[in-house]
């Protein structure tokens, strides 16, 4: 799947990780016609932390890009199962005219690569094995005019006018710019670990509320997250847990949370160390855009890159693949100018653009996640959200961002209000 021409060390815009969002962008830049080289460290199917579950907003984008998901390796979903001090109840997602009403889930290993072959059946170019190492500068300028990569034990220049920045929440490339993370947003920590089990769950994805665990002096609380158990097919299932925090967060042992997370499931369930099929795996989750500008100097980040998580459900590949089409939109329209500095203008309305689409909901988040970070508040809501009906449906469609701001629905209504009673982040 790779263009190994040696010939072709430049080109329109270069895209930097084969992530959902690296994997979007590509898409639909090279469905634009655009030269796009697309370079992943690592050799697809590659393993990715994560919890693998769909919501409706990357089904649509799925379907966007051409996917075919009602082939082999989907589970479909019909919603949420949620659990919490002795209450289940089932909450089908969300009915918004312009998203689908379903979610589904498949590996990321097997989805990421799935995305890549998309984006080259468009046009892209994939070099795998290709470890960017630094951006390339223009001397007068500043500007970023391409990228070092490393192939085995060579280095090369790729040349581009313009870098798109999918290389995840750690961003070599943001980082070189000086877009360090943001210490006032939102920043989670996940762990996961698959299992094969005759669980029963076939067609939910299901999350536990009342997490618990203590704190350094051994007091018990409940930090603000939840544990989750998603179906991925054929009896596996990705089991984890994450919680959200602002500043200098609680203490948790996140592994510790998740053994005596586990330890009170049902043992018929069988989420054990004999039927467990990898090692228990942790990843960072910047949230609530984390690092700003989006664009600086011939740089778009997209995706982790830019902070652009879901700070509270965590979910983060909707938000990657929708960003990853806004920054080819914003390049296509960019490219389309006859002169520099129309396309730095352009170019200069991507952050806005992010915003829009983003900033006051996540606003809202980050105001949540402040609350439900006192544990007598989370307490409160883990134990008495889902025995109201009208409430657990608010927490839904708050969590999945699944509302419709012209909807005659009330809830859809007030949490339109809530949006646009905050400033964008």
């Amino acid at each position: 799947m790779d263009d190994l021409s040696p010939h072709r060390d430049s080109a329109d815009v270069i895209v930097v990780g084969a992530g959902p969002a690296g994997c979007s962008a590509a898409y639909h830049l090279a469905r634009e016609g655009h030269d796009v080289l697309l370079l992943e460290k690592a050799t697809l199917p590659r393993d990715k932390i994560c919890g693998d579950g769909l919501t409706p907003r990357a089904v649509k984008e799925l379907v966007g890009m051409g996917v075919d998901v009602t082939g082999d390796g989907w589970v479909r979903t019909r919603g949420l199962r949620a659990h919490g001090s002795g209450t289940t109840v089932e909450m089908p997602w969300p009915v918004v005219a312009s998203f689908p009403d379903y979610g589904l889930v498949r590996a990321r290993a097997d989805f990421d690569h799935l995305l890549a072959r998309r984006a080259v059946a468009a046009g892209a170019r994939l070099l795998q094995g290709t470890q960017v190492t630094e951006p390339v500068l223009d001397t007068a300028t500043g500007r970023v005019t391409g990228v070092v990569a490393r192939r085995g034990d060579a280095s090369r220049t790729y040349r581009a006018p313009l870098v798109v920045a999918a290389d995840g929440a750690s961003s070599r490339l943001a980082v070189a710019l000086g877009l360090q993370q943001r210490r006032d947003r939102p920043m989670g920590v996940a762990v996961r670990r698959y299992y094969t089990a005759p669980h029963r769950n076939r067609d939910h994805l299901e999350a536990w509320l009342d997490l618990e665990t203590r704190d350094g002096r051994g007091r018990t609380y409940m930090p603000f997250g939840y544990a989750w158990i998603f179906p991925v097919g054929d009896g596996a299932f990705n089991v984890g847990l994450g919680t959200f925090h602002i500043g200098r967060g609680p203490e948790v042992d996140h592994r510790r949370l998740f053994r005596e997370w586990t330890a009170r499931l049902p043992s018929a369930w069988h989420f054990d160390e004999d039927h467990a099929t990898s090692p228990l795996r942790g990843a960072p989750l910047p949230a609530g855009l984390t690092r700003r500008p989006q664009y600086t100097r011939g740089l778009l980040l997209t995706g982790d890159a830019g902070g652009m998580i879901n700070p509270l459900s965590g979910e983060g590949i909707d938000y990657a693949m929708e960003s990853g089409r806004l920054t080819a939109e914003t390049v296509t329209r960019a490219l389309a100018r006859p002169t520099a500095h129309a396309r730095e203008e352009a170019l200069l309305r991507y952050p806005e653009a992010i915003r829009e689409a983003y900033g006051r909901y996540f606003t809202v988040g980050r105001l949540v996640v402040q609350a439900l970070n006192h544990p007598r508040v989370m307490k409160v809501v883990a134990t008495r959200s889902l025995q109201r009906p009208v409430l657990r449906r608010f927490m839904f469609k708050l969590w999945s961002n699944l509302t419709d701001p012209h909807s005659p629905d009330a809830l859809d209504r007030v949490i339109t209000a809530l949006q646009r009673a905050v400033p964008a982040a």
